[in-house]
């Protein structure tokens, strides 16, 4: 499978690039956040999630490996495939995403094209338990007050209670947004 590609960008579609690397072409699905840093005849690195059927081989790609970790989380849910993931990251960046989950937001999900309100609701009741479990962090004192969606969030990415709450302390402001608090976490894990 791939994993990774570096390469230069050859050509860029609506939804799609192709990624040169080394003289072979390979075309890459991309939500918009990959389209907008694809710059024709520019050097660009992403994870790549290899969705093989029996047909086709087609290739997702993300700019961050927490990004390919929740796609892979979105399309463990029965019913939701690497398109309808993809079109979710269309909609919301990693930290709205992981938020609508966390806070059970259906209207979120609904949102995206082809995805209705039984798989927004069956997205959230299967991934809020991934991105939950906030119970064995104490977050009082030291400014940590409004942090348990921020926890919730980076459970669901494997992190000890220990990493996120020392992640959290390192990055945490008074007044910061929820998205932005997750958004800081997950690059200072990302080290």
């Amino acid at each position: 499978m791939i994993g990774h590609l570096s390469g230069v960008v050859f050509f860029k579609e609506a939804n799609s690039i192709i990624l040169d690397v080394k003289g072979v072409g390979y075309k890459v699905l991309a939500a918009i956040d990959v389209l907008s840093k694809a710059i024709k005849g520019e050097l660009l690195e992403l994870f790549i999630y290899t969705h093989v059927r029996e047909d086709n081989i087609s290739l997702f790609g993300f700019l961050e490996a927490l990004d390919l970790k929740l796609f892979e989380n979105l399309i463990g849910v029965s019913g939701i495939g690497p398109k309808t993931a993809m079109h979710i990251f269309s909609v919301g960046n990693r930290g709205e995403i992981m938020s609508a989950i966390t806070k059970g937001d259906v209207d979120f999900f609904t949102s995206v094209p082809r995805l209705g309100r039984k798989n927004a609701q069956k997205i959230i009741i299967e991934l809020k338990n991934k991105f939950g479990g906030i119970g064995d962090l104490d977050l009082s004192g030291d400014d940590m007050s409004g942090s348990e969606e921020a926890v919730a969030a980076l459970k669901g990415f494997g992190f000890t209670s220990k990493e996120i709450h020392d992640a959290i302390r390192a990055v945490k402001k008074k007044g910061q947004k929820i998205t932005e608090t997750i958004k800081l976490a997950l690059k200072y894990l990302g080290k």
